[in-house]
């Protein structure tokens, strides 16, 4: 391992969880990296099967994808003799803000993903505080969210303290939207599933406001 990390064991783990513990001759970290991740996974394709993709998905980014990464930096950062690796691994994701760059990810990630969603749906009206509006001003309304996802990501990844603001302002309006919408059309797994998510992710996001800059 370099002094900067052991780059090949990160890669190793990208490929297989648990893989690059594995070259390092951490074998019980190497099952363990490995089990749970996937059996978070089995568990996400699980909830799909029962429930509807948004939720499959939505598991998927918040359980095992964070555990995924967590395993990488942990092979990443190699042997820690005298004290326990996960402590260790842990420890520095939180001193390091990598736990709020690993959201800015995500909503890079969701913005992708909404960008597409809409593409391939440009008839689809988006609710809008129980309106469903056409032509520009519905096209505007779905282009909020990969836009501000886009911003609050950059801001994110950065540990830029604005972010903050913008993202509690966002929160603020998607929570809002929803149960507005939830009142006008009723529950739906995608918008209870939405609103589940700002609560948890703001929730989190705001014990961990000291990290932003």
């Amino acid at each position: 391992m370099t002094s900067s990390g052991d780059t090949r064991a990160a890669l190793l783990s990208i490929v297989l969880p648990g893989l690059g513990q594995l070259s390092q001759g951490r074998i019980v970290h190497a099952l363990a990296a490995c089990l749970i991740t996937i059996s978070l996974f089995a568990l996400n394709m699980w909830l799909g099967r029962i429930t509807d993709r948004a939720v499959e998905v939505l598991s998927f980014m918040v359980s095992t994808l964070p555990c995924w990464a967590l395993q990488c930096y942990d092979a990443y950062l190699g042997e820690s003799p005298g004290i326990s690796r996960r402590q260790r691994t842990w420890e520095l994701v939180r001193q390091r803000g990598h736990d709020i760059r690993f959201l800015g990810v995500l909503l890079f990630i969701s913005a992708l993903n909404d960008a597409w969603i809409i593409l391939k749906n440009l008839d689809y009206a988006l609710p809008f505080f129980c309106t469903k509006p056409g032509g520009i001003l519905g096209f505007m309304a779905k282009a909020i969210s990969p836009a501000l996802h886009l911003t609050v990501g950059y801001g994110f990844v950065r540990l830029r303290r604005w972010a903050l603001f913008l993202y509690l302002v966002y929160a603020a309006y998607g929570f809002t939207n929803g149960i507005v919408n939830l009142t006008c059309f009723g529950p739906g797994r995608i918008r209870n599933t939405l609103l589940v998510a700002i609560v948890l992710s703001t929730m989190y996001v705001l014990t961990r406001r000291r990290v932003l800059q």
